[in-house]
């Protein structure tokens, strides 16, 4: 039977490893979560064969997580719209960081318990001691790190003991970002003392108050390691907790001896860090810019002071009409109005009436995780092929007859070019090297780095004030009347 464990753990590495390659491809990507999904299986299945030849099975518990698990899953995946994806991934890199502290925490104070006269073996004790310490360090830092991660990209939350207002709504509390200078000293020195206390476990593993001192810090540096962290980085805020729910796993793999654990924590803490570092490159920025520098979002926005008359469908249509090649650029202003199916539609529209060629301009970081266009678009049947990376599409721009901008900001805006700012050096999309530009926006205010776009006041320019939806269905209609 040892043998079916080990072939059953050998075969759901392969399949993480098989569906991570997958992964790599928006056209791939499906199946791949599939071959990931499978490998879960089998590995839970192979778990639950190893509990049984040790005794050790609990069906009642067992069956339960499963299906209260399995209801939480299902509900989530109907009730959670893609507008709130980028919030569900917070939270599941942080459940999952919680998950392998809670197993590595259960595992040492069994082994502390076991342990009443200290073994003799010192290799064992350091090796268990300085696992769980990183376990417990990484793991809870991820959960309260990503719930704050989950809160600044709502926004903040309702307080649900509040009276409602007249529109039936609680009192909402916005998610601050606060940072001052003396608060980066204080993470390195709370990390330290994570570090002595692990140490100090080594020397006393019965002592539980180091273990609860380990806890207590990891939470508290989680936040503060979150909280001076602007909306314009939390692309790359999600793709470093998700690399460290991966570690806090792997580290559980190395006290509890599970071989697919070390492994598919070791795969999902290499392929987000990769992931980290393509956002920071994205970005300009470097990870210890983003990790101890506030960027974007700090609270200190421009104050509008420029006006822009906007621009009807119909007038939009008559430009367009005749244009022989558009580029289209999403950004989170499409998600929140769902209007990919719209903006789906007028791509084949305009390649229909007027044999127009149709991209899009896809920037690393536009919404509000890594590839949230990407898949957005995918949900309305785009093309693969039209999805073009920003490095690629912008040389595509002089030749551009117009730039249509859906919900993007920062992520076009030329105060990128400048030495000064928050934006300052930040890559973005050349949309005002177009001969046109058509921006979709409910209004003129500024974007997550707090910085007015230029781009908006250009005379080249056409303002569509509105919703995304409402917008671009009206300009589909007028596209159909020419």
């Amino acid at each position: 039977m040892e043998d079916w464990v080990a072939i059953g753990y050998l075969l759901s590495a392969a399949l993480f490893i098989f569906g991570l390659k997958k992964l790599g491809h928006p056209k791939t990507a499906p199946f791949g979560n599939q071959l990931g999904a499978t490998g879960m299986l089998v590995a839970v299945l192979t778990t639950i064969l190893s509990m049984e030849m040790q005794g050790v099975v609990e069906w009642p518990v067992i069956i339960a997580g499963l299906l209260i698990g399995g209801l939480i899953g299902l509900v989530m995946a109907i009730k959670v719209e893609m507008t709130g994806m980028p919030e569900l991934v917070a939270l599941f890199n942080g459940f999952g960081g919680a998950a392998s502290a809670l197993v590595a925490l259960s595992e040492v104070w069994t082994y502390i318990e076991n342990s009443a006269t200290p073994p003799s073996d010192n290799l064992t004790i350091a090796v268990v001691m300085v696992a769980a310490g990183l376990s417990a360090l990484v793991g809870w830092m991820t959960l309260t790190g990503s719930l704050l991660a989950m809160f600044k990209l709502k926004g903040g939350f309702y307080v649900p003991l509040t009276k409602k207002d007249e529109r039936g709504r609680r009192k909402w509390i916005s998610t601050p970002t606060w940072g001052p200078t003396w608060l980066n000293p204080v993470k390195v020195i709370l990390f330290i003392a994570v570090l002595g206390l692990i140490y100090l476990s080594i020397e006393s593993p019965t002592n539980t108050t180091y273990l609860w001192g380990i806890i207590g810090i990891s939470c508290l540096l989680g936040i503060i390691l979150v909280l001076p962290i602007g909306g314009a980085d939390m692309p790359v805020v999600v793709s470093l907790l998700n690399s460290l729910s991966g570690i806090a796993a792997a580290f559980t793999g190395f006290i509890i001896g599970n071989s697919v654990l070390i492994i598919a924590g070791s795969l999902v803490g290499a392929s987000g860090l990769i992931l980290t570092f393509i956002m920071c490159k994205a970005m300009n920025r470097t990870l210890p810019d983003v990790l101890f520098k506030s960027f974007g979002g700090s609270g200190e926005k421009e104050t509008l002071t420029r006006t822009k008359v906007g621009s009807d469908p119909d007038e939009v249509a008559m430009m367009l009409d005749g244009a022989q090649k558009v580029i289209i650029i999403p950004g989170y202003g499409m998600a929140v109005s769902q209007c990919q199916h719209q903006v789906k539609e007028f791509a084949d529209l305009m390649n229909d009436r007027f044999d127009t060629e149709v991209k899009y301009a896809i920037h690393p970081v536009a919404g509000r995780m890594p590839g949230h266009m990407n898949v957005l678009l995918a949900e309305a049947n785009v093309p693969y092929e039209q999805l073009i990376e920003m490095d690629e599409i912008n040389p595509e721009f002089p030749d551009c007859d117009v730039a249509l901008v859906i919900g993007a900001n920062d992520t076009t805006n030329p105060a990128a070019r400048g030495d000064e700012g928050p934006l300052a050096g930040m890559p973005i999309i050349d949309a005002d090297a177009a001969r046109s530009v058509v921006i979709i926006k409910r209004s003129l205010s500024v974007g997550y780095a707090g910085v007015d776009n230029d781009l908006f006041y250009m005379d080249k320019t056409m303002m569509l004030f509105g919703d995304g939806k409402a917008m671009m269905s009206g300009l589909n209609s007028a596209v159909k009347e020419l």
